[in-house]
């Protein structure tokens, strides 16, 4: 059995092993496919992987011998699901596996503001302190207790977001399609959009990406927050217009943006937000933490096996071939 992976660097650049898919075939890996050579590195493999390499409907229709399809993401976008169907072929993907470490970061991008930490190191190693006069100095620096966070979007990573915005002394507003329950002794209020942007000091970004969301934070939105708020984006770069985040804040509108997510990545060099007044943008990193990789990894090594056991899980289309007779079956 052939399996192509067809952009493995970014999952892994050399920490983690591809030895475990190897028990299962015959692994072929490329760092990096561009696009006029995804079909031809497919060619007849069976099983193919991919994290950003697009595989549509001409790349199906060129490699007929696919039969499985693994994707290193939550998001599945890269493929056409529906015609992978049609064709029979089963497509999952890798669900949940970087809660932590996204609200993590979102809160690494948050005491990037309110504590300066990387800042105040530079002027350190500058010398500003062995000439010091005084035994500290330091730019405004802001407490977390007390202030409100308004996450929207109240899915795995949002919950776990508003889980560590209390522990930190903070009052949170959510906004959701699908309300639930709050933990008991949890600060947490449903509440509008409006509401929430008007009210949050730290507004976290945290839905998904449908044409409803797509621009969500422009710049009537933008008009709604507290002068002193922060945004942050750790969801899907287009949720945010950028050309008029930027000049929010460049006009101040609000107090500074923590981004790790654009609509076109890798970043153009004349994205407006590259040189926006207090933006701090981060090369969508926060899934990228070694154990968060790792577990990336092994799921998608699991759905494998699963597919091949003809107990197929984490699956994103529903395609025939999986089935026979109301049964599962296997399929090598």
């Amino acid at each position: 059995m052939k399996i192509v992976i067809l952009d493995g660097h970014t999952l892994n650049p050399g920490d983690l092993s591809f030895e475990p898919l190897k028990e299962m075939g015959s692994v072929t890996c490329y760092d990096r496919t561009p696009s006029q050579l995804t079909a031809e590195r497919i060619g007849d493999a069976e099983i193919v992987f991919t994290n950003k390499t697009l595989i549509d409907r001409n790349i199906l229709d060129a490699c007929p011998n696919i039969r499985y399809i693994g994707l290193f993401s939550t998001g599945y976008n890269v493929v056409d699901i529906k015609y992978a169907a049609e064709r029979g072929i089963t497509v999952t993907n890798v669900p949940a596996y970087s809660t932590g470490a996204v609200a993590q970061h979102v809160f690494a991008l948050v005491l990037a503001f309110t504590n300066k930490v990387a800042e105040h190191d530079r002027r350190v190693q500058e010398g500003e302190w062995t000439s010091s006069r005084d035994f500290c100095f330091y730019d405004r620096l802001t407490e977390l207790e007390g202030k409100t966070m308004g996450v929207v979007g109240y899915g795995r990573i949002g919950r776990q977001v508003a889980k560590i915005a209390n522990a930190f002394g903070m009052s949170v507003l959510a906004n959701t399609r699908t309300p639930k329950q709050v933990p008991d002794g949890a600060d947490i209020r449903f509440v509008d959009f409006d509401t929430l942007l008007a009210e949050s000091d730290i507004v976290s970004l945290h839905c998904p990406l449908f044409e409803e969301t797509k621009g969500l934070i422009g710049a009537e939105a933008l008009e709604k927050m507290k002068p002193t708020a922060l945004l942050i984006n750790t969801s899907r770069g287009p949720v945010v217009n950028q050309t008029e985040l930027a000049q929010a804040l460049n006009k101040g509108v609000i107090a500074g943006a923590g981004l790790d997510v654009i609509d076109v990545e890798p970043m153009t060099v004349d994205n407006p937000l590259l040189h926006a007044k207090n933006c701090i943008i981060t090369p969508h990193i926060a899934w990228a933490a070694l154990e968060t990789r790792k577990r990336l990894l092994d799921t998608a090594v699991s759905n494998l096996r699963a597919f091949l056991d003809g107990s197929p899980v984490n699956v994103v289309n529903s395609p025939e071939q999986s089935y026979q007779n109301g049964e599962r079956k296997r399929i090598f």
